[in-house]
């Protein structure tokens, strides 16, 4: 058993579920959720501070500001407490609400932005937030995961080293996209590795990471309303863009076998099995990158009337599978019928 002085020392990054008997297909999923923080934004968020620190841009009286949808704005919270650090997290009203909560409780002021960009989300709102922070106070220190290589970095050095132990004949990974902090660092580490591995990004629908139409996206975690300025498309073999419908469908489906995981989670989850329903998985190992667990999401992905509210009342269907392989495979199963009082 481990003993650790600080929360950020202890991230557990050799858990894999095998997701075959509830999917129907074969996919291993990294889980990356079981830490102080809360999610893989620990690893980007440890990086970028010890960078700062190294690079003497961090001094006693500084005070960390970061935009953020919700769990690098945790991360930097709660290494901000370890080491004595403010932090300014700059969100919008996507943001969870226990999120929030968790922030504050670490220490940290939360600013909400309400007004959309020119790409009808919140981003570009917020950066300009931050850099008017940034122009008033030079203890304002921005560490800009959109920008800053620390966060590939990061994931390069772990995420994608923990991959490669585990599963040395993988064929293919799927890795949802938001700063492409994470898709970038494994992409670049599997481009120089001893067997050729499928990248597929996975994105949601409404984002511009990868071009195409702006649209409504009411789950944080992936997707944003600019080109991330870290994404290097020559690394990716192809791109999956999921419907938040489907998103919400793979997280009930997971939940109703004991896995309750994040939005991120269900639309990386949901972008695999459509993918690995039209190939010949025969002999394929895939791997998918599960960012965060779903506590988080228990007011929003995981709460009836706000299911209801925004995707009607066919969202839970459960007559609709989540999962392509769901309606004839091994993981049909009957819907729950709970007694009448």
């Amino acid at each position: 058993m481990p003993v650790i002085s600080a929360p950020h020392d202890f991230n557990e990054g050799h858990l894999f579920v095998d997701l075959k008997s509830i999917l129907g297909c074969p996919l291993y999923l990294k889980c990356e959720g079981f830490n102080f923080a809360g999610s893989i934004k620990l690893k980007a968020a440890n990086e970028m501070v010890e960078s700062a620190e190294r690079d003497g841009i961090l001094k006693p009286d500084s005070v960390i500001v970061e935009s953020s949808s919700g769990n690098l704005g945790v991360a930097l919270s709660m290494i901000a407490a370890s080491k004595g650090y403010k932090f300014l997290c700059v969100t919008d009203s996507r943001c969870n609400l226990s999120t929030r909560l968790l922030m504050e409780a670490l220490g940290s002021k939360v600013h909400i932005v309400a007004d959309l960009d020119e790409n009808g989300g919140f981003l570009g709102t917020r950066i300009e937030y931050v850099r008017s922070l940034c122009a008033s106070d030079d203890r304002y220190v921005w560490l800009s995961q959109y920008t800053n290589p620390g966060n590939w970095q990061a994931h390069y050095r772990t995420t994608a080293p923990q991959i490669a132990r585990h599963f040395p004949r993988l064929d293919v990974l799927f890795v949802g996209t938001g700063t492409a902090g994470t898709l970038m660092g494994c992409a670049r580490y599997f481009r120089q590795w001893h067997r050729p591995v499928r990248i597929v990004a996975v994105d949601s629908v409404g984002s511009v990471a990868f071009g195409g139409e702006p649209g409504r996206r009411m789950i944080p975690g992936l997707g944003m309303s600019m080109r991330p300025p870290l994404l290097d498309e020559s690394y990716v073999n192809e791109v999956i863009r999921v419907e938040e419908a489907d998103t919400i469908r793979a997280c009930h489906q997971m939940a109703r076998r004991g896995f309750l995981f994040g939005g991120s989670t269900g639309t990386v989850v949901s972008g695999a099995a459509h993918w690995l329903s039209r190939h010949d998985t025969r002999d394929m190992t895939a791997v998918a990158i599960a960012p965060d667990l779903g506590e988080r999401y228990l007011d929003t992905v995981y709460q009836t009337n706000w299911l209801q509210d925004l995707f009607g009342d066919e969202i839970l269907d459960p007559s609709r599978p989540a999962s392509p392989f769901e309606a004839d495979g091994p993981a049909s199963r009957e819907p729950d019928r709970w007694p009448q009082p």
